[in-house]
């Protein structure tokens, strides 16, 4: 709400966005990374403090207003408040009491009892044995003008015997005794009798409750110890002859035992306020708006996390809010005991909606922040990523509300200001543990992927879907998701201060508009200690609780007698109230021999009696919570314990040596963490990144056919595990999970390397079809479990040049090829045939006549690319129609790679996406171009639909996508994951450093016979760095220019254990799992990961998964360009 003020000044009404080094932004995001990397030490934290404040809940309220503790809510407004005293309005009925003192605390002694039952049997008559109810006929009524009355005309004006204007009753703690002096003294425990008649009723069933009949109260084991003073109260309608009496004999009665007592009379100037007493039980009404609030915040919950698509558990996200919200409840209404605080005159259901409104908007916004951060980081980075972001926003609502709820407060009336206290400590216990129990849950939930796999579907950011045929229904699923700022940063605000004013409006509702507003303007704090001064000869008699605080302490059950009794169809009841005069036993001992308590009686007894149990409950449930969540959590902790990487790194680099002799020439790699690993010195080893990189020899120890040598390609099935190795006469296949070999299949002797090896697609066998294409245009299907293959040549002889298959789940593989000429071939299968299609080229003014041309498949969308020097054609599969043309600087041959969110269909029919990317190599600076399209506006979408046809509404053409651009310097080799995350290896630029002598004992280092020593520690460098730290591995996120991520990170951090040998160049390079990179270092491998990273076993390029299309099918480059390692030998 602080920013729709500020917007005057400001220009706009978002929160602002603190700088990431500001000091604040920095400490939250600091405090998340580790409450994130600790989960089980902050869980417990939460845990430990939740069950110190829960436990004593139950201890510390009550429902009978009897025995010291606090009074729990109800269904009822009550309230006594005075009213102004220059209104007009007449009482309802009249009160008139006195206090009975003795010594300090001593009230309950029967000298101090025999004296009261006198003064109240010299103000009423004799009172033993009352009961005024008599026979209707038998009513003897006095008149008006008599200054002397019987017990029986007294009798007759009782209220029992019909309410009328003369009408009267009284409470007395003597009543206990049935007003008998004989009774009193008779009784050997005084206080045994005042506790076991706390509920007995007088004549007019008004209950004898304590807080009625004493002042001062102390209570121990929830049973009355001592009282201050007996108070006896007259209540009397205006007209009463009983209360006219009262009035005169307490004066006359002041003066003439004055040898006994010392009198205090009330100030003469206002000896009297008016006070208001209500007892409302919930209306229709009443409950009509809690129960629209209740379903109105619920619903928008529940919307709202419909909306979170990157939310998979959304039971446990529920539970996990209830939770929160309900430890912050129950939090605040003991820290309310423990401060004496009245919440009893709000009904319950208040409570609950005010918090949850306020809580939820905490809650979705750090969600949402968690959404939006790139899934590739580390758990406790992305949490602390969003936390320092929204914690800072947090904490201004909270210190906006509580100044909100400080500033109603003051002008608000008690019951209300009692409300908004705790408000206030609800909201600050809500902070507390949304940063404790809330983060802690929520990074469970992150680690466990039941977010993060969602997050690196939706290419990094939950997107809504498009609602073509309701356009106008955008702004409330915008609204609904948190997106529009009125839902998510005023709405607990509102519904905060809306519920506050209709409370003050339920016990003022009498009053007018202009006088309401009046109050709520008046504020001063002392303005009702103004009406209802102290006097000052109170001081001296240091009364336990003024006649004031006394008052408003009474409870609703009281207030509801009353009202039964004076105007039984009403809710509320006026009251003039008389200042009591004060009777002190002459010689008693006033002075404060013990103090007043600080807190509650119940506070002591729960310390007295419970503290035991209390601390053995506290370890038991902490013991618990941590068994549950090693239990829960068992893998994760293991994988933490056994990770040896550092915790808030994005990129981890970890070697995999000992596996190859000399040079590792081709890898490939699965989705699971198989990785294969063909080598220079005749080695095909199998490693399982996995299980933190254990290997073995393909073919070693088994009984199988010989695998010749050199191998020209690999590629791994992810399905059914299967691994293909291309020899030059063979096909041999292998099987990763069982480790067994399958069939091998015998095909031609190959004159050309191939340009494409990877599996198809066909449900009817076990082992999948195998396609390969080689440069002679010759397309070969290898059929493993028939043992045959067939070919397919393109009809125009040349030789290809680059090459995109479409091998989609479900649907007969597509392949599209350039040839040196410049034409480009789409072949199909239909059934076991392939059919050719050449793809008319549009010609261009720019375009020379045999330009080299690429191909980049889009197997996700059913779209590739046409690449040419400066544009880049987008063509449907299907109509073979460009749909755009996309301007780019001079190109590197075969150096374009293209990756793009989650695709979608659309009503229309088409493919729509929200961002899409293409990185490629600049011809002459060699720096890597980045060019990311997204739609102009939010809500919209780019479409793949035909320009020519009529787009809708939520269709972005692609002629309006915005276009962001970043230049990489120096790129070297890379990769894109497939979130989008671009990682690279490259060299650093050489400088100048201070050259130690080398020393090491190279004589130690084993050497390989006939073979040039390569190896790194017996090479003495000249004046420049060591070899070990000239590649770096950097990383870039680019979405749409929204949130840019650079990092690097040294590809060798100790290289002298990792026995690699001397390195000029790097080998090749594939993706493992979703979040790695492998690169050959020579004879090692150096795994790469960004963030963390878990091997799903799910298909990650299956279409729909929503997982980015990333080409794989790579090879080196035309000869001239090797020297760049700008693209190793093809692998899968």
């Amino acid at each position: 709400m602080i920013w729709y003020l500020l917007y005057p000044f400001r220009g706009t009404t978002e929160a602002p966005v603190l700088d990431p080094n500001h000091p604040l932004r920095s400490g939250f995001a600091r405090y998340g990374r580790y409450a994130a990397s600790h989960v089980l030490s902050t869980l417990l934290i939460s845990v430990a403090v939740a069950a110190v404040l829960i436990y004593p809940f139950p201890f510390l309220y009550t429902t009978d207003f009897t025995n010291g503790a606090s009074s729990l809510p109800h269904h009822v407004w009550t309230d006594a408040h005075p009213v102004d005293y220059k209104t007009t309005k007449e009482p309802d009925i009249i009160m008139r009491s006195i206090w009975v003192h003795g010594s300090y605390f001593q009230a309950l002694n029967k000298d101090i009892l025999l004296g009261a039952l006198e003064l109240q049997d010299e103000l009423l008559g004799s009172t033993i044995d009352f009961s005024p109810r008599q026979e209707h006929g038998s009513l003897d009524i006095p008149a008006d003008s008599s200054r002397q009355i019987t017990v029986k005309q007294r009798d007759s004006l009782h209220v029992s015997n019909g309410l009328t204007d003369q009408s009267w009753f009284f409470h007395s703690p003597l009543q206990y005794w049935s007003c008998s002096s004989e009774l009193i003294q008779q009784d050997p425990d005084i206080l045994a009798t005042v506790n076991e008649k706390k509920t007995q009723p007088t004549s007019v069933n008004v209950t004898l409750r304590h807080s009625i009949v004493f002042s001062g109260k102390r209570f121990e084991d929830r049973r009355l110890v001592a009282a201050d003073a007996l108070v006896i109260t007259l209540l009397h309608r205006r007209d009463s002859l009983v209360g006219r009496l009262w009035n005169e004999r307490v004066q006359t009665l002041a003066g003439n035992m004055s040898d006994k007592w010392r009198v205090i009379a009330p100030q003469e100037d206002r000896p009297s306020q008016l006070y208001e007493f209500q007892f409302r039980l919930m209306s229709r009404v009443d409950a009509m708006l809690l129960g629209s609030a209740y379903f109105l915040v619920f619903i928008y919950f529940l919307f709202t996390l419909s909306k979170l698509r990157a939310v998979k558990s959304k039971v446990g996200l529920m539970v996990t809010v209830v939770a929160q919200i309900v430890l912050a409840i129950i939090s605040s209404f003991t820290i309310c005991a423990i401060l004496k605080i009245d919440l009893s005159r709000i009904p319950r259901l208040g409570y609950p909606v005010v918090v949850f409104s306020m809580s939820l908007e905490n809650m979705l916004r750090l969600i949402n922040a968690v959404i939006l951060t790139p899934p590739e980081d580390s758990t406790s980075n992305r949490i602390g990523h969003a936390f320092g972001e929204t914690a800072p926003i947090a904490l201004a609502s909270v210190a906006q509300n509580f100044l909100i709820l400080y500033a109603l407060s003051r002008v608000v009336s008690s019951g209300v200001s009692a409300f908004c206290t705790f408000a206030a400590i609800a909201i600050v216990f809500d902070f507390f543990y949304l940063s404790t129990f809330f983060l802690t849950v929520l990074s469970v939930d992150v680690r466990r992927t039941e977010l993060s796999d969602a997050l690196a579907k939706a290419s990094i950011r939950a997107y809504p879907p498009t609602q073509e045929n309701q356009p106008r229904q955008a702004w409330f699923d915008n609204m609904l998701q948190g997106k529009i700022a009125m839902s998510t940063r005023i709405a607990g605000t509102v519904v905060m201060i809306g519920f506050v004013l209709i409370a003050q409006w339920h016990f003022f509702e009498n009053e007018s508009v202009a006088r309401i507003l009046r109050r709520l303007v008046r504020l001063s704090p002392k303005r009702h200690e103004a009406v209802t001064p102290r006097s000052s000869l109170l001081v001296d008699v240091h009364q336990a609780r003024s006649p004031t605080s006394w008052l408003r302490l009474q409870d609703h059950e009281t207030a509801r007698e009353v009202i039964n009794v004076i105007k039984p169809s009403a809710h509320s009841y006026t009251a003039r109230v008389f200042d009591p005069y004060i009777f002190v036993l002459k010689g008693s001992d006033r002075m404060l021999s013990t103090h007043e308590r600080l807190f509650s009686p119940a506070i002591y007894d729960f310390i007295r009696h419970q503290m035991t149990p209390f601390l053995v409950t506290i370890l038991v449930v902490t013991a618990a919570v941590r068994l549950l969540m090693n239990y829960l959590l068992w893998d994760e902790f293991a994988e933490a314990t056994n990770a040896d990487l550092p915790p808030n790194d994005l990129i981890t680099v970890r070697t995999l040596h000992g596996g190859h002799y000399l040079d590792v020439a081709l890898l490939t790699a699965s989705s699971d963490g198989h990785l294969v690993s063909v080598g220079l010195d005749r080695i095909i080893r199998v490693w399982n990144v996995k299980e933190g990189g254990f290997s073995y020899v393909l073919g070693s120890g088994t009984k199988t056919t010989e695998i010749t040598f050199p191998i020209l390609a690999i590629c791994i099935e992810d399905e059914f595990h299967w691994l293909a190795i291309l020899t030059v006469d063979r096909v041999l296949l292998w099987n990763l999970a069982e480790r067994r070999w399958g069939p091998s299949v015998k095909v031609d002797t190959y004159r050309h390397r191939p340009e494409v090896f990877l599996f198809g697609n066909d449900d009817c066998v076990n082992i999948p079809p195998i396609i390969l294409v080689r440069r002679d245009g010759v397309v070969t299907e290898i059929r493993p479990e028939l043992g045959e293959f067939s070919s397919y040549a393109i009809p125009e002889e040349s030789v290809v040049t680059s090459v995109g298959a479409l091998a989609e789940k479900a649907f007969p593989p597509k392949i599209i090829t350039s040839t040196r000429e410049g034409h480009v071939h789409f072949i199909t299968q239909d059934g076991y045939d392939w059919v050719s299609s050449a793809i008319p080229l549009q010609r261009r003014q720019f375009m020379k006549e045999r330009e080299f041309i690429s191909i980049q498949a889009l197997p996700e969308l059913s779209f590739f690319l046409i690449i040419r020097s400066q544009t880049v054609d987008l063509v449907d599969s299907q109509t073979r129609k460009t749909i755009h043309t996309f301007k780019v600087d001079p190109i590197q041959p075969k150096s374009l790679k293209a990756f793009h969110s989650r695709p979608r269909r659309m009503r229309c029919g088409s493919v729509a996406l929200w961002s899409f990317t293409i990185a490629y190599l600049n011809t002459y600076t060699r720096d890597l171009v980045v060019q990311t399209y997204s739609p102009q506006n939010e809500g919209e979408s780019l479409c793949f639909c035909d320009p020519e046809t009529p787009s809708r509404k939520t269709c972005c053409p692609w002629h309006r996508a915005k276009e962001t651009r970043r230049v990489i310097k120096n790129p070297g080799v890379w990769l894109a994951l497939p979130s989008g995350i671009m990682v690279g290896v490259r060299k650093k630029t050489p400088q100048k450093h201070t050259v130690e002598s080398p020393s090491s004992s190279s004589s130690s280092l084993s050497q390989l016979s006939g073979l040039r020593n390569r190896r790194q520690t017996q090479y003495t460098p000249p004046s420049s760095q060591q070899t070990q730290e000239d590649w770096e591995v950097w990383m870039f996120s680019h979405f749409g220019g929204k949130q840019d991520t650079w990092e690097t990170a040294p590809l060798c951090t100790s290289a002298e254990d990792d026995g690699h040998l001397f390195v000029t160049h790097l080998g090749p390079v594939a993706n493992v799992g979703s979040s790695s990179v492998v690169v050959g270092l020579s004879n090692v491998i150096k795994v790469i990961t960004v963030g963390q990273e878990r091997f799903e076993t799910e298909s990650i390029i299956e279409p729909g998964t929503g997982v980015p299309a990333v080409s794989s099918r790579r090879r080196k480059g035309p000869s001239s360009l090797r020297a760049r390692a700008s693209a190793p030998i093809k692998c899968c």
